[in-house]
This record gives structure tokens, sequence and C-alpha cells, in this order.
């Protein structure tokens, strides 16, 4: 790997254009010519990642601008590409769509920028011939910094319909470097959240994942999108890659890394899928023995717990199943009640509650939550309210939230989290060593979160 690593930005003028589909069957397209293929998604999405994963047999990594700040977004990437061939960021929403408010931060085009990466644009056709030099002229021509490198023309009705757009385009001077058929759509089943995950589907994903390629595969000119890949030249910056094991300043190992390893607790399985791979390595990296279990189906925590992390997920799709547990329930209650670092985002908070739509959870906190009717979603700028197992007292962090279900607090705990900005509120608990909030945060850009938490689970 080097700063010049071959690379493209899969984007589209508007969310359901077919980026996913696309981005997905080219990293499987590229995967199965040989290359070794960095998989990344731009923003905070956890699902499309696991797709990603599949289709390249590598970790699939978030590139988020809001999240961890312009900043972080090359060396992630570099960190994420090392030793790979090629890399393939899928895009979010529209290519210009960024934080609500914030201009073009954490859009596709900002992270395209930042990376110098060409952008290959898919338009969805299906209703429109000529029309389409208008919608790519007006994406080429937007933000001169941004390199519209190629088109991918989805849901072409035939080929005659093929052939106006691409008469069309020719006055545009954009390649079209793919046209994708109007046909049965691939089968990615969704809820509300989003696509299914992975986890929860593996064999349908997997043959998901061979349709894309197959898709791609027979409607795009790989050759030509490989060799605009590598017209990408040295990141901007010539960044560093990112290091887990380096203390903020980047001048040796962080200081928690020595010692005893306590070992961190990491829920998975299907019920809890929402990760950031950076957080196991920021974990392993100060100093923690990291050890993935299922709530689902293991009735005991891995032995010699000395801290649990639950991230995000589904746990309302699986509350039977979380509530049969009961084994499990219990001694997750019981570390927490030892004083032992807990940390839960979304799903866990809601593991965390004393039941969640009738369905018996954990009971750490004396919370209830239940199933709504909106959806809560949107990036947050917070700080810390008071000190915890995660961050001390001030502390700013940027989060995301994205549920569908609302917790209705007792008493007994303070808010873990101040939001800031027009809707200024607090979210979460802190209760002894428990950190239980909405918010999911991105650990690489306050490392200090993961050494705090590996020297409480020492300490306590």
């Amino acid at each position: 790997m080097t700063p010049s690593t071959p690379r493209l930005v899969v984007a589209a003028p508007s969310s359901g254009s077919g980026k996913t589909t696309v981005a997905t069957g080219l990293m499987a397209a590229f995967a199965a010519r040989g290359l070794a293929v960095s998989p990344h998604k731009v923003g905070p999405d956890y699902i499309d990642p696991g797709y990603h994963a599949l289709a390249t047999g590598r970790t699939g990594r978030n590139l988020d601008a809001y999240l961890c700040g312009p900043e972080l977004v090359a060396p992630l990437f570099l960190h994420g590409a090392r030793g790979c061939d090629i890399a393939v960021v899928e895009g979010v929403m529209g290519l210009y769509d960024g934080a609500a408010g914030e201009g073009e931060l954490a859009s596709t085009a900002q992270v395209a920028k930042l990376l110098g990466a060409p952008v290959v644009l898919v338009v969805d056709a299906s209703a429109q011939s000529r029309s389409v030099a208008a919608l790519v002229h007006g994406f080429v021509s937007w933000d001169p910094q941004v390199r519209v490198g190629g088109v991918i023309l989805n849901k072409v009705g035939s080929a005659r319909h093929e052939e106006l757009l691409r008469e069309a385009l020719d006055s545009v001077g954009v390649p079209v470097l793919g046209a994708l058929r109007r046909a049965r759509p691939v089968e990615t089943p969704s809820r509300h959240l989003g696509l299914v995950p992975v986890a929860e589907r593996r064999a349908l994903a997997v043959s998901a994942v061979s349709e894309m390629a197959e898709l791609v595969s027979r409607g795009c000119d790989l050759p030509a999108l490989e060799r605009l890949a590598r017209s990408a030249g040295t990141v901007p910056g010539d960044p560093a890659p990112w290091a887990p094991g380096l203390s903020p300043t980047h001048d040796g190992p962080s200081p928690s890394a020595e010692g005893p390893k306590p070992r961190v607790a990491v829920a998975g399985g299907p019920a809890f899928t929402f990760s950031y791979a950076e957080h196991t390595e920021l974990l392993t990296a100060a100093g923690a023995e990291v050890v993935t279990f299922d709530p689902l189906h293991d009735e005991e925590l891995p032995e010699g717990t000395a801290g649990l992390v639950i991230g995000g997920g589904f746990p309302e799709v699986y509350a039977a199943e979380l509530s049969a547990n009961g084994p499990l329930r219990k001694a997750v209650a019981e570390l927490a009640r030892s004083g032992a670092p807990v940390a839960a985002e979304c799903a866990g908070l809601l593991y965390l509650c004393r039941e969640l739509d009738g369905s018996p959870m954990c009971g750490v906190l004396d919370a209830t939550a239940r199933m709504a009717e909106r959806l809560t979603l949107g990036y947050r700028d917070a700080v810390a309210v008071g000190d915890s197992v995660l961050a001390a007292a001030g502390t700013r962090m940027r989060g995301h939230e994205f549920h569908r279900t609302v917790v209705e607090p007792g008493a007994g705990a303070a808010p873990a989290w101040g939001i800031r900005g027009r809707e200024r509120r607090v979210e979460g608990f802190v209760q002894r060593g428990v950190h239980a909030s909405y918010l999911h945060t991105h650990w690489a850009s306050e490392p200090g979160v993961a050494r705090r938490f590996v020297e409480r689970c020492r300490t306590s």
C-alpha cells in the first residue's frame, strides 16, 4: 500500500440510484479478477460494509468526516487499504449531500476530494433519455474540484434506450463505463433501518453479492474502471496511515498499552451487528484482550470478563430470544452491579433496560424501551455531562442517532451526553461503571475513550 493506492468513489445523484448494487458488485468483480480490494463506505452506515466484506473478504470500513473530522478521512482510508491493489468507496445519499446545515461536510464529494479519488456516477436512467446529459453536466460542473471520471447507467430499458443515453452523454465529455439493464432487483431485504445485515441472512447475502458481481461484470467495462482507479495520484497531503497503537501526539505507543491485559467482551451475533472495526483495534492497542460473544446463544460471559462493550443492532427483532436467555441477562446484570466498565450504544442501551416491548431485558437500568412510530436520525454534537468509564466531563464527541425506539427512564442514573446545537437536551445514562446511550460514536476521533475504558477494566 502506498498513498497512491488506485481508488474509485461510487456516487449517485440521489439515494435509490443503485450505488450499493454497483459498488458491491464492482468490489466482488475486481476481487474475482484476483485483485485485493479494500472496501469503504462514506458515512455512519453499518450495514453496507457487511456486504462489502462478503464481496472482498476484507473488513468493510467507514469514512465519516463528521464523526471523525476531515483530517482523519485519508489516514483511516490508508489504514484500511494497507496491502490492497485497489480501493472502492461507496458514497452516501446524493454526491453533494452531507450533514444537514453543514455545507459539504460528510458528503461523498468532500470525501472524494480528501482522497483525491475519481468519481463514478451511477445514474438511474429508467425515466429519461436526452435529459441524462443535463443531469450529468450539472453534477460534473457543480464543483470543479470533484473529478467525475465516468458514468454507469442503471435501469436501462433496451438496446435503443442505451443508444439514446450514450448519444446524449457524448456532448458532456464523460465516458459511459457501464450500462445495467432494467431487471428483477437483486434480493436484498430491508426493514425499518435499511438492509437486513449480513449476519442475519448470510446464505442469501452471499447469493445477493454474487448476483451483484455478475450484473456489474456483464454490464460494465471493468478494465476501463480499473484504469480510472489507477489514474488517481497521491492522496492529497501525503498523509500517514492511521495507527490505533499510537498516542494522540503520534510519538509512541499509548501508555495504557502496557501492563496486564484485561479481557473485554464485545457483543456480536445477529442481534448486535453495528460496530466499527477501529473500536476493537483501539481496545487491543490499549492493552485489552478482546473476546466476542453472542447474546442470543451464549449463556455466560467469556470467562474472566473485566469489561463489556455492547454496540448497536436490532435487539427489537430478537427481543424474545434475548429475553429467553435468562442466564446471560443475569450475568450481565451481575457484572454491571460489580462496578465493571460497561459501554452500550443504541441496541446495547435497549438490552440493559428493564424491558423492551414487554420482554424482560437485563434490568441494569431503571428504564423501559419500546418501538416508536417515528424514526430518529441525524448527526449530533455532544459533550460528556460528567465523568464516566468512557470520557471525562466536558469531553466533546460527535455522534449519530439512528433508531425507531424510545426509552422511558426511571430514576437513579445521571445522563451521559448533553446534545449541543438547536435541540439542546441530555441523553443516555451513567450509572457506576455503566455508560449507555443512543449515540453511535467513532472512537478513532477520540482515542482516549478506548484507553480510559481499558484502564478502568484494569482497576475496577
